[in-house]
């Protein structure tokens, strides 16, 4: 397992990650707590829930297992977990006002079981609340002891940026990381997220990386997920969300250049994928969200591979998404850059 710094703090992560949104829902207990085993034996130390997933179970599940294990290997994990969602249907149950952030902070710590969480992050930009209100109140949970770092998830580029800007000006803690969707599909974060990340020394900690299951070559073209997937235990609900992206040329592109990678090294699918999204600019580490014991052990395999830069061109390459014209594309290129006069 290799290791890096969360985004521009001084703590070090794993660059794999435990997501555990599984937990409680569709991967029981005894389940969760074997996969924390290994996950932990395998050298990883983030580990990701919230406050919604498993309507709290996952984190009471993680608190259980932390409880039970010997000191050195709780001294190991670096615990993260957000707030936002609704917790209930009271009207302020929700957002990421100082009153709903603090009460959701305060009813995680008592599901983990910890008196402070390593990264705390908000799980989604919330309109209603002044972004002051809301860094001032992680700013003062900060002081309290009672988190370490600051993360945003979901953010879009102005409102990250805005985030970063308002906690510089006011002398706020300022955000370590960003949790957004980012795989081998879902690439239109590198249009403004990335730049902005690496600009303000903000890690990225990539959720799906498979893209629900796609990137592992269970799926195939014309044909209908089957109840073995996540997609066909519920026939309309998966193709609802599969007949969009089968009808996609660049899904089919990117699966294959990722079987054709993978074939080569005779190695996983889900692999290539995972090992593709970890060297990626500002990538701290990558959410692994495996529901069994045997998707974790494939996906680990990923630790200890380094794609060569002609696997990287192929993937970059099919995977490419097409950005028009302007801002992004040629035009816009052309009026971001200005090589010195003279210069060769």
């Amino acid at each position: 397992m290799d290791y890096r710094t969360l985004g521009r703090s001084g703590t070090a992560v794993s660059t794999l990650a435990l997501g555990t949104m599984t937990f409680g829902s569709e991967t029981d207990e005894a389940a969760a707590h074997a996969q924390l085993d290994r996950f932990v034996e395998a050298g990883g130390t983030l580990v990701d829930t919230a406050d919604v997933y498993g309507g709290g179970a996952s984190e009471e599940i993680i608190g259980r297992w932390i409880a039970q294990r010997p000191a050195d290997i709780r001294d190991r994990v670096v615990l993260a977990t957000k707030g936002r969602f609704p917790v209930s249907d009271e009207p302020n149950g929700v957002g990421l006002s100082r009153r709903h952030l603090r009460r959701a902070l305060e009813a995680s710590l008592r599901r983990l079981g910890v008196d402070c969480v390593d990264l705390y992050q908000v799980h989604a930009f919330d309109a209603l609340t002044p972004l002051e209100e809301t860094l001032g109140c992680l700013d003062d949970l900060v002081r309290s002891g009672r988190i370490h770092y600051v993360g945003l998830s979901n953010f879009t580029g102005w409102q990250l940026q805005r985030a970063v800007d308002l906690a510089e000006f006011r002398h706020l803690t300022p955000p370590v990381t960003l949790q957004p969707q980012y795989n081998l599909l879902t690439r239109q974060v590198e249009w403004e997220l990335v730049p902005a990340c690496l600009a303000a020394g903000i890690g990225i900690l990539p959720w799906s990386p498979l893209a629900g299951g796609w990137l592992t070559g269970k799926y195939a073209r014309d044909e209908r997920p089957s109840g073995a997937t996540r997609l066909g235990e519920d026939p309309d609900r998966g193709m609802e969300a599969y007949g969009p992206r089968a009808a996609e040329h660049r899904t089919w592109q990117v699966v294959d250049a990722v079987r054709d990678v993978a074939s080569g090294r005779g190695v996983s699918m889900a692999q290539v994928a995972i090992a593709w999204l970890a060297a990626r600019p500002a990538v701290s580490s990558v959410i692994l969200g495996a529901r069994t014991l045997e998707q974790l052990e494939d996906n680990l395999g990923a630790a200890g591979l380094h794609l060569e830069a002609a696997e990287i061109d192929r993937l970059d390459g099919a995977s490419a998404v097409p950005v028009g014209d302007y801002p992004y594309g040629p035009l816009g290129v052309q009026q971001r850059h200005r090589p010195i006069a003279g210069g060769r």
